[in-house]
């Protein structure tokens, strides 16, 4: 097979989370351990650093693995989902995993697969480890794909973990509550091995401080170690400053990831990146800072607060859920000057989108379309829920359609959204000039 029919053959025969939701997922850690058994176990062999939380994740997890390439690491980066294409899933120092270890992977492991019959995700981060061991790495970034307890990648023993947040997601499988779902995310806290929580609530504090206890970890809270103030936010970078309470220093920081809401992620990879000096790595302050300035560059990361087009200034955000819709309105009202919000909004089924349509502006322009994924929720029936709330607007089938409808309506001062579903943006053609996705392949 070639690359391209070796990615068709894991989607058609794999289950797919992102395609089909809960009926892919394994609430156990059998096959993950089973296939990494027979690779001869290439999670020991690196060091890594597991990410968990409801939000933000993927963003530290660029951000983090920014600062110790910038420091001169090899850094392995496992996320997910892909937006454009799947080797953004597995990076060393920003090089999307080589096509050809993809196809010999898959090839060589076919067999195993079939005997064991693991999930696509599960398949994929045996492929991660075992990436990341034969081109030995310093280090690796490990992302949970959903949860933390049970999520396939967590069969690794880290040098630290980070839980960014907790929030209602994905609640058919982690529970209904913040305190089931802090206690899933509480899964990736290992004996002896540190953990930072970026943010907490009154309900989940107990959780992380309890199950940190028991496994004799040290545990920080990157919000009472690390205060924000003097947030500017433009379309291109956030400028802030932050201030370490403990020492009193006080530092200013630029991020080209330039959503308001990557403060909170900026004080949980301050307060990582402090561990991991403690433990040894050698990050200086210029190394750091040109590394935060630039992780859309050095990492390949798209989706958080694009914008990509102006005049009007069209944006792409991956938010998705109660907490992360509720940070782009915060953003709307920082972003001041502009004469009317439109909203391109597609979801998936199982998403709560009654929660998410009760939050936006009854006075913004709707354009509700809808990813090309089994898991998405038709066009036609979100314009039906939406009115309910008193969102009114057109329904489109395609993603660009809507985004074109939506420049044809909008004056040059406006603002035009794209959220609701990562799946929706990674359907959304981008400009030729734009920092597209092939400066990132072998």
């Amino acid at each position: 097979m070639n690359y391209q029919q070796t990615i068709d053959y894991l989607y058609k025969q794999l289950p797919m989370f992102s395609r089909i939701g809960a009926a892919a997922y394994k609430k156990d850690l059998h096959n993950t351990i089973a296939l990494c058994n027979a690779l001869d176990n290439p999670q020991t062999k690196f060091k890594s650093i597991h990410i968990a939380g409801t939000n933000g994740k993927g963003s530290t997890s660029h951000m983090l693995a920014a600062i110790l390439q910038q420091a001169g690491y090899k850094t392995g980066l496992y996320t997910s989902p892909h937006l454009k294409d799947f080797k953004e899933r597995i990076k060393i120092n920003g090089e999307m995993i080589n096509e050809d270890f993809v196809v010999d992977f898959v090839e060589h492991n076919k067999t195993l697969s079939e005997s064991i019959e693991p999930s696509f995700f599960e398949l994929t981060v045996a492929m991660a480890f075992d990436y990341f061991a034969k081109q030995k790495v310093d280090v690796a970034i490990i992302e949970t794909g959903l949860g933390g307890r049970l999520d396939s990648t967590n069969i690794i023993t880290p040098i630290l973990s980070i839980i960014t947040n907790i929030g209602y997601d994905h609640m058919n499988i982690l529970g209904n509550t913040l305190e089931e779902i802090a206690h899933e995310k509480a899964g990736i806290i290992k004996p002896t091995v540190p953990v930072v929580i970026g943010e907490y609530l009154t309900e989940t504090k107990n959780i992380f401080s309890n199950k940190a206890k028991e496994s004799n970890s040290t545990i920080y809270f990157a919000q009472e170690d690390y205060k924000v103030s003097n947030i500017n936010s433009t379309a291109q970078i956030l400028n802030c400053d932050v201030t370490n309470i403990e020492v009193g220093i006080t530092e200013s920081f630029s991020l080209d990831l330039n959503g308001i809401y990557q403060t909170k992620n900026l004080c949980a990879v301050l307060c990582a990146e402090g561990i991991l000096m403690q433990q040894g790595f050698v990050i200086k302050n210029e190394a750091e800072k040109f590394a935060l300035a630039n992780t859309k560059k050095i990492t390949g990361l798209h989706g958080r607060w694009d914008v990509i087009a102006e005049n009007p200034t069209v944006v792409l955000d991956v938010a998705h859920n109660e907490d992360g819709i509720k940070q782009i309105l915060k953003q709307l009202k920082n972003d001041s000057g502009q004469i009317k919000n439109h909203f391109v909004l597609g979801m998936v089924k199982d998403k709560e989108v009654d929660k998410v349509l009760s939050l936006l502006p009854a006075d913004a322009e709707y354009y509700f379309t809808n990813a090309h994924i089994p898991r998405a929720l038709p066009a036609k029936e979100l314009q039906t829920k939406a009115a309910a709330f008193n969102l009114k607007g057109n329904f489109y089938d395609d993603v660009n359609m809507a985004i074109d409808a939506a420049k044809q309506n909008a004056a040059a001062t406006d603002l035009i959204i794209v959220c609701g579903s990562v799946f929706l943006v990674g359907e959304v053609d981008m400009p030729a000039d734009f920092a597209n996705y092939a400066e990132k392949k072998n």
